[in-house]
């Protein structure tokens, strides 16, 4: 049985790089880009979701096309990309930018995500939304759940496009941000959304086949590292626009509403970026060969690779604390012990940059002897306290 009565934390702070001085002004690791003509805009890379860049990155604003994020993402989730999609009137009659799909024509979803992303094509937008939703209102309800589930706490979503045909339909640059990364997860989105030109069946009747050049200049030529993205305009909305952005490892995700020169502001934070920016491996997935504490030795692991962006200066400041929860006395039957008995908190001077929780191998116990188990209850029974 365990001495503990209750839980304590074990904190194990390990300098990664130990300072003579904490540099004044580490505590706002978050820099405003200067510059940028959008009302609107933020810069997060993507492993990790750290916030680079920002300015007024919560504010609630209108969004237009790149609505269509949300759209092709539950397209490719609702596993119908090889379902044939009849486009109906309401989808044929849609106003804006166009596939100029015909009424009864059939058109492979998959093609229609292609044409949503890479022409913009709101006529696609519903053809999408009535396939997948049922209805257009059952879409937008499947929109907003998904909203919810991702954590855009400051978004709803009215339509498929993006159109200003609702006043409840509006984002932030934030939240678009975390749905790009939510969707660049999935293969077929990072496959679509960076895809130059797509080929798709031409209108019924005719011998050609249609093809779409990809709207977004960064991706098809303008920026080398750029990956993939999304525009979008309206009249009330303005310009707004997605980028992503991979090099030497690093992926990052821009986006920015309102900007009348969008195309140099996604350049220029993205460069400022690679250029102050470093992804580093902090902690390796496996066992925290580290954590010495005799219960934890050897039976502790944190199941992903902490991969996280640093300035230079930010490296030199960093630090990992180790926190575990104290042994309790019904732990000595091992199937009690909960499956996170702790988290790896990442720290710069003062600043909680992120928190990885920390798992515990039960199946290791089941190979320790009757004596091992004795001797650790020992050795925290005379004293070898590790837990102030």
């Amino acid at each position: 049985m365990f001495v503990a009565k209750h839980k304590l934390i074990i904190s194990i702070i390990l300098c990664i790089f130990i300072a003579s001085y904490i540099l004044a002004g580490v505590k706002n690791v978050q820099a405003n880009p200067i510059g940028v003509s959008a009302r609107n805009a933020v810069l997060i890379e993507q492993e990790s979701g750290r916030i680079i860049f920002e300015k007024d990155a919560h504010d609630k604003q209108r969004i237009a096309s790149i609505t269509k994020v949300m759209t092709a993402i539950l397209a490719i989730e609702s596993g119908k990309l090889d379902e044939m999609v009849t486009v109906s009137n309401k989808a044929s009659g849609t106003e804006g930018s166009s596939l100029y799909l015909q009424v009864g024509e059939k058109m492979k979803l998959e093609d229609l995500v292609y044409g949503l992303m890479l022409r913009s094509g709101n006529d696609a937008a519903v053809a999408i939304a009535e396939h997948v939703g049922g209805s257009l209102d059952g879409f937008v309800f499947l929109m907003n759940e998904k909203a919810a589930e991702i954590g855009m706490r400051n978004t709803e979503f009215a339509n498929p496009h993006g159109l200003d045909d609702h006043e409840n339909h509006f984002s932030t640059a934030y939240d678009m941000a975390l749905l790009t990364r939510y969707a660049m997860t999935s293969e077929e989105f990072q496959q679509i959304s960076g895809t130059k030109v797509h080929r798709a069946p031409g209108p019924p009747g005719e011998r050609w086949d249609r093809s779409w050049t990809n709207k977004h200049r960064l991706v098809t030529g303008m920026y080398s590292y750029a990956t993939g993205g999304k525009t979008g305009f309206t009249k009330r909305a303005k310009r707004t626009l997605i980028t992503t952005a991979s090099k030497d490892n690093m992926n990052l995700i821009a986006v920015t509403l309102h900007g009348p020169d969008d195309w140099n502001d996604h350049i220029y934070m993205f460069n400022r970026a690679f250029q102050d920016y470093e992804l580093y491996n902090l902690l390796s997935k496996g066992t925290l060969k580290t954590v010495k504490e005799p219960f934890y030795k050897n039976k502790v692991k944190i199941n992903r690779d902490v991969l996280y962006p640093l300035t230079s200066k930010e490296r030199e400041h960093l630090k990992l604390n180790i926190s575990l929860l104290k042994p309790e006395d019904t732990w000595d039957n091992h199937e009690n012990i909960p499956n996170i008995v702790g988290e790896v908190s990442i720290v710069v001077g003062d600043e909680l940059l992120a928190e990885v929780p920390i798992y515990i191998d039960k199946s290791k116990f089941k190979n320790e002897s009757f004596w091992s188990k004795f001797k650790n209850i020992f050795t925290i029974f005379v004293g070898a306290n590790y837990y102030d």
